[in-house]
């Protein structure tokens, strides 16, 4: 019988250890396997009768007489593996039959739960009230821990002592895992990663990746990430971005130049390219043998925009220091169709940077600091702070550290009354913090009426720059259209507020003498032009800078004359609201669409003043994007191997544009920024730091009493508070203290 057997070769794929140890032969359309030892030949059984013959468990086979000993017991250990895995997947299937029991449970009472949505408030003073610019209406679970939880309505306890042994909530359709979110913090805790990592859209693929694998999947080793893991990454990275790119051909875009200065003294320069589809990161180089050469600079921008495609470059946007501004002016020397732009989020930070010098602002600004250092270096302090005002930190983080001033002194303002209410409540009395030397300073500043009307004040005349700030850093809208209309509603609050002219001339010299260059700019005057919110918004004639900053663009960015021509047709039609322009649809779309929206939709009569609009509203004004602490730049630019160098250039390739993608998901940001972590330490340490007194105190109680409370705050859509009617010529002529051109007194 045997001479009818076909061998048969057995693959690599087969793991089982036993397959090391017999034969397998094909007779007819049988497949049949004999021990190498004995010659015995199995007809059925598979690789598991073979174990047990090998092994030596009597029942379903023969024991082989002639095996090793060594074969022997290392069958006998995989056999009681296989029992051992065995009666562990019995024992999760009878888990996951409890816990989906416990869900059904669990599930009927959020039913009842979400027939009431709301806040779920934690127990707080009588007297405070939550500020409404702050709290919104949240769905489903508060996060609120300790002792709130113990004193809420048991709504948790069900959900507690279940059959896994730990709690288990459940979040939708997701659920808490104690020992997970262990497992996870012991492992970034170890490699020393920072915590933002859990924020990152690919962290939960990552974890539900994993799960799907099932147990005993293996982890890929350091070999395989920085080998074929990383090549198939760049490869779908650069596939990614091909998509992108391919969008320049209608948006055009403009290139940003990221100037980084690192620890060790180098400055980089990152080169990235903006378009409406995404941001692509082209390459860093190390500039600091060439930062200060304007010549250095000018070629190596010219290298850049002749790697991206000049026709498809509207724009090359930088710092505005002095290099940087002639090296831009020769660059637009050498490619006429396109612009050199000074970065607008630069600007409006060092327009903040020099208010914040006004003696009476940096007052204030200092009173207001010693109450927030006290504050964030006593937990018992912190945590009666957030629990008067409903789990929100009184100091808000921003893109910059001037920023960062007047957000936290905004977000004081918002929660004066409830500041107030806890230094004059009995637990406040009763509290020994209350009786230190910060705490009665806290207590006089908190109580002082000339304080918060200094707070008050400047809260009103920086909150227009802030939301300059954040419109030209948007991920939701490219902020060309909008940029003009920004500027124009700071100023114009600065001067309601201020009445008087000399007051408010004041501070209208610092943003003159920072935004010039942006008042003069051609494409941000297009931009204005070519929104229709604000184009017919306008009472009367266009401001005369507006109109020519319009034919300027029309000029330098179509190079072709006949097409110019019938452009300047074209915005007859546009003006008078003729064809499609003057529909109801169209006139309703001039506030709800995206302006490049608007023109793709009802620009169809006019089709050459349409593409040209349709580019110059899809730009952005900065160059924020990159986060500085997450990028090894250091070590691709120090080392000194060739190979090494070309991997950890694919590595900085990949980890920019993975991060570039996230920009706009923004459901985790509430939970992004913690005012006393290290990662915030850059922008927020001036306010949340410890005198040496606070630091060498041992008797403070420490950060692990601290309750963890969280609040989501309403997004609010900077553009759409732009509001329309744009009629103070005063603004758009710009005139300076001094002049007499209008030959009278502004009060």
């Amino acid at each position: 019988m045997s001479t009818n057997l076909e061998p048969i070769p057995i693959t690599s794929q087969k793991h089982d250890p036993a397959w090391k140890h017999c034969q397998m032969f094909k007779n007819g359309e049988r497949v049949q396997l004999r021990c190498i030892y004995c010659g015995k030949i199995f007809k059925g059984g598979g690789i598991h009768r073979i174990k047990e013959h090998l092994a030596g468990h009597k029942g379903n086979a023969a024991t082989c007489l002639r095996v090793p000993s060594d074969v022997r017991v290392l069958m006998q250990e995989s056999l009681d593996g296989v029992v051992v895995k065995k009666r562990k997947k019995q024992k999760i299937a009878e888990e996951i039959t409890n816990v989906n029991q416990l869900s059904t449970e669990t599930n009927a009472f959020s039913d009842q739960v979400d027939a009431n949505p709301g806040v779920l408030m934690i127990e707080r003073p009588d007297a405070v009230e939550p500020s409404s610019s702050l709290l919104v209406n949240r769905e489903g679970t508060s996060n609120v821990s300790g002792e709130r939880r113990k004193r809420g309505k048991g709504k948790s306890s069900a959900s507690e002592g279940n059959a896994l042994g730990f709690p288990l909530v459940e979040l939708g359709a997701r659920r808490v895992n104690n020992n997970v979110h262990m497992a996870i913090g012991r492992f970034l805790f170890d490699i020393g990663a920072t915590l933002d990592a859990v924020n990152s859209v690919y962290f939960q693929p990552m974890v539900d990746a994993i799960i799907s694998g099932g147990n005993g999947t293996l982890m890929p080793s350091r070999n395989d990430l920085q080998g074929w893991i990383l090549k198939k990454t760049v490869e779908e990275v650069k596939s990614d971005n091909e998509k992108v790119i391919a969008s320049w051909v209608r948006t055009g875009c403009s290139i940003l130049v990221n100037q980084w200065n690192i620890r060790t003294g180098r400055i980089l320069l990152n080169f990235l390219v903006y378009c409406p589809e995404g941001t692509v990161f082209l390459k860093s180089i190390d500039a600091s043998s060439v930062i200060n050469s304007p010549d250095a600079l000018y070629e190596l921008l010219k290298q850049v925009v002749e790697e991206v495609g000049f026709k498809h470059v509207l724009q090359v946007i930088t710092n505005c220091e002095e290099q940087y501004i002639v090296a831009g002016r020769r660059l637009a020397e050498t490619f006429p169709t396109l612009y050199w732009t000074p970065c607008a989020a630069h600007c409006v930070d060092l327009i903040l940077e020099d208010f914040a010098k006004l003696e009476w602002i940096n007052t204030t600004i200092e009173q207001a600091r010693s109450i927030t250092r006290f504050i964030y270096n006593h937990s018992v302090v912190l945590n009666m702070v957030r629990r008067y005002t409903f789990g929100n930190d009184i100091v808000e983080l921003a893109a910059t550290r001037s920023a960062t001033n007047f957000t936290t002194l905004t977000r004081m303002v918002d929660l004066r009354n409830n500041l107030q209410a806890m230094v004059t409540s009995q637990e406040w009395v009763d509290c020994p913090y209350s009786k230190k030397p910060g705490g009665l300073v806290m207590l006089d500043l908190v109580s002082n009426q000339s304080f918060w009307s200094s707070c008050v004040l400047i809260v009103q005349l920086t909150n227009p720059l802030l939301r300059v700030l954040r419109m030209v850093g948007s991920k939701k809208r490219p902020a060309m259209g909008y940029v003009y209309a920004g500027m124009y509603r700071a100023k114009e609050r600065i001067k309601k507020e201020l009445v008087k002219r000399n007051d408010y001339m004041a501070y209208w010299n610092i943003i003159d003498h920072w935004w010039e260059q942006q008042w003069h700019h051609p494409l941000h005057a297009a931009g204005f032009y070519l929104n229709p919110r604000f184009f017919y918004s306008m009472e009367g004639d266009m401001p005369n800078e507006m109109l020519s900053g319009m034919l300027d663009c029309i000029e330098k960015l179509v190079p072709d004359v006949t097409v110019q021509d019938k452009i300047s047709k074209e915005i007859n039609s546009y003006k008078n609201a003729a064809g499609d322009f003057g529909r109801k649809m169209a006139v309703r779309a001039r506030d709800t669409l995206l302006p490049a929206e608007w023109w793709s939709t009802y620009g169809g009569n006019c089709p050459n003043l349409a593409r040209l609009a349709i580019r110059v509203l899809s730009q952005t004004c900065s160059t924020l994007g990159l986060k500085h602490n997450r990028i090894p730049f250091e070590k691709l630019h120090e080392t000194r191997n060739c190979l090494e160098h070309q991997r950890l250039r694919d590595l900085i390739f990949v980890q920019c544009n993975l991060q570039l993608r996230q920009i706009g998901y923004d459901s985790k940001q509430q939970d992004s920024a913690q005012p006393i972590s290290s990662e915030s330490a850059s922008n927020l340490e001036e306010w949340v730091m410890g005198t040496d007194t606070f630091l060498d105190d041992d008797t403070y109680p420490d950060w692990t009493t601290l309750e963890t409370l969280s609040v989501i705050r309403a997004s609010h859509d900077e553009m759409e508070e732009l509001g329309a009617g744009f009629d103070d010529l005063e603004i758009f002529n710009r005139v300076k203290e001094g002049d007499d051109e209008n030959g009278e007194d502004h009060c």
